[in-house]
């Protein structure tokens, strides 16, 4: 393998698997390189949880410790505060997903310092400018420890480089030691490597993308063949003529 081969291990950052699904989460699970996980009320819903207690209890049993953040689905912040202490007393290794706004644009940063001084892990999700990212970590500095989770997919589908504003957010975190950045939302494996590269603490990933893991490194004139293969095997099996 030569030197500018990627390799997985190596890696320093800690990837999270991010999804709904009882099945999948259990089969990726068993991967040693999967360090925690996340969902969100979205991902929920798209595979017809309606139980969220009931689910979120399901997979604490199938996980086996590692850290896994739960979502509030709450708008009103007395609300989104009930509901994220119910949910932090499913167990040690839960954090609880907090949006960094109400649907309204309020900040939930008052909320979020109550919480983190009441001593609720806290994952404060849905950050994409820096000066939400300055007013968390304010936040949570004297809290237990928490995420901050900034969507660099989402603002990179918005055509902006999200690299420097991730390696700037790594800097204003340092006021808050306990504090992990999460490279939330990756639109393809090679962000694993991108957020590796600037010392992010955490990447959240689909097992789409998880999927993909044992492609790092694969030898591209071997890669070429087998995409060759694929399509020559396809059109056969579709049974074109000219």
């Amino acid at each position: 393998m030569s030197a500018d081969t990627p390799d997985t291990k190596s890696l320093k950052i800690k990837i999270f698997a991010d999804g709904a699904d009882k099945a999948g989460i259990a089969e990726i699970g068993k991967n040693p390189l999967v360090k925690g996980f996340t969902t969100n009320p979205t991902l929920m819903r798209k595979v017809g949880i309606t139980d969220y207690e009931a689910f979120a209890k399901e997979v604490l049993g199938i996980i086996g410790g590692r850290p896994i953040s739960y979502e509030v689905f709450a708008d009103d912040f007395s609300e989104m505060e009930r509901q994220a202490q119910k949910i932090a007393a499913w167990g040690d290794n839960v954090y609880v997903k907090i949006p960094v706004t109400n649907t309204k644009g309020e900040s939930a940063v008052p909320t979020v310092k109550k919480l983190a001084a009441a001593g609720v892990k806290l994952n404060v999700t849905a950050l994409m400018t820096l000066q939400q990212v300055k007013e968390v970590a304010e936040a949570l500095k004297d809290g237990p420890p928490s995420n901050i989770s900034v969507f660099a997919g989402r603002i990179a589908d918005t055509g902006r480089d999200p690299l420097p504003i991730m390696k700037e957010a790594i800097e204003i975190m340092k006021i808050a030691p306990k504090s992990e950045l999460i490279w939330a939302s990756p639109r393809e494996l090679l962000n694993i490597f991108h957020a590796e590269s600037i010392g992010c603490h955490i990447i959240t990933v689909t097992n789409d993308v998880l999927a993909k893991l044992a492609l790092v490194g694969k030898d591209l004139g071997e890669y070429s063949l087998d995409t060759v293969k694929m399509f020559e095997r396809d059109g056969k099996a579709s049974g074109f003529t000219l």
